[in-house]
C-alpha cells in the first residue's frame, strides 16, 4: 500500500491510500465525517485478489485539504473524477457508505462513462426529507461534541461498542479523529463542515438522482436495528424501482458494515465482477 496526495476540484488535494493490482480496479468512498481507513480491511481483501483498490479521504475528512467550500454534490463527484483520472483507473467500480453512497449514485448520474457500476453501502437512498424542515434536520442530525477527549478515553469508547469488530475496523475508526499534542482528539471534518454535508444532503432529490443512474448498482442496506428499519426498507425499495440495473443484499451487520465485516463486502464486490454484474 502507498499514501499519495492527489489534486481535486479547485485545486483541493486529497489524501488517497493505494494498493496495486492488475485486477478491476476499485474507488473506495467513505461516509460522513469517517475516513479511508475505514475500508482498510475491504482494500486489503481485494488486493488479495489482484484488484488494484484507492480509498480515498474526501475533502474535509482524515489527511486531505480542510477547506470550507465545496461540501455539494457536483463538487464532491467531480473530485472523485479527478482522483479516477489521476490514477489512470479504467472504469472501476466505486462504491461509497452512507453519505459515500448519495456521492458514488451522484457521480454514477453524471459520468456513466467512467465507470463499470457503483455499490452502495447502507447509503446511496439516504433522503432526509421526511424531516419537516432543514431546522429539523440540523437539529437532529448535528454530530455530538467529542473535542477535547482524551484519546484514551475516545478509543476506550469506540472498543466498547464494537467488540465484535477487526482491529482494523477500530483503527479506521479511530482514525476519524485527529490527535493533538495535549493528548485530546478532535473530528478531522469539525462541526460546521459537517453541517455544510447535511445541508447539501437535504437539498439532494436522491430518488430523482438514482432515476438517471444506467450503471449496474450494487446495494448493500444493513439491518442493525435501528429504529428508522422501516424507513430505510421503504428508501431502499425505492432505489430498486429507480434504478436501470440493480441487485440487492441485506447484511445483518453495524452501518459501517465494511469495517465490522470486510470478507463480506468484499466478497460481494469481487462477487459481482466475476460473475458479470459489472460488465
Amino acid at each position: 500500500m502507498e499514501e499519495l496526495r492527489v489534486e481535486a476540484t479547485g485545486g483541493v488535494h486529497l489524501h488517497v491510500r493505494r494498493w496495486d493490482g492488475e485486477g478491476r480496479p476499485f474507488l473506495l468512498v467513505h461516509g460522513l465525517a469517517s475516513n479511508a481507513r475505514m475500508w482498510d480491511g475491504v482494500a486489503e481483501r481485494l488486493a488479495e485478489q489482484g484488484h488494484a483498490v484507492a480509498a480515498i479521504d474526501q475533502r474535509g475528512h482524515g489527511l486531505s485539504d480542510k477547506v470550507d467550500v465545496g461540501y455539494d454534490f457536483a463538487t464532491v463527484a467531480a473530485d472523485l473524477v479527478c482522483v479516477v483520472e489521476s490514477l489512470g483507473f479504467e472504469r472501476p467500480v466505486v462504491a461509497g457508505q452512507s453519505w459515500g453512497g448519495n456521492v458514488v449514485v451522484e457521480l454514477a448520474a453524471r459520468h456513466p462513462e467512467l465507470v463499470s457500476g457503483i455499490a452502495c453501502v447502507d447509503g446511496g437512498w439516504i433522503d432526509l426529507h421526511h424531516f419537516a424542515s432543514w431546522e429539523e434536520c440540523a437539529r437532529v442530525m448535528a454530530p455530538p461534541r467529542t473535542t477535547g477527549l482524551q484519546v484514551a478515553e475516545m478509543e476506550a469508547m469506540l472498543r466498547s461498542r464494537r467488540l465484535d469488530w477487526p482491529e482494523s475496523g477500530v483503527q479506521g475508526a479511530l482514525a476519524c479523529f485527529e490527535i493533538r499534542d495535549d493528548g485530546t482528539v478532535a473530528p478531522w471534518l469539525g462541526y460546521d463542515r459537517h453541517l455544510r454535508i447535511l445541508r447539501a444532503m437535504w437539498e439532494q432529490r436522491i430518488q430523482e438522482v438514482l432515476s438517471t443512474v444506467t450503471v449496474p448498482t450494487l446495494l448493500i442496506p444493513c439491518r442493525d436495528g435501528s429504529a428508522r428499519g422501516e424507513r430505510k426498507r421503504a428508501e431502499v425499495m425505492a432505489a430498486e424501482a429507480a434504478l436501470a440495473v440493480c441487485r440487492t443484499h441485506w447484511a445483518d451487520a453495524h452501518h459501517d458494515v465494511h469495517a465490522q465485516h470486510p470478507d463480506l463486502v468484499a466478497g460481494l464486490l469481487a462477487g459481482a465482477v466475476e460473475d458479470g454484474f459489472y460488465p
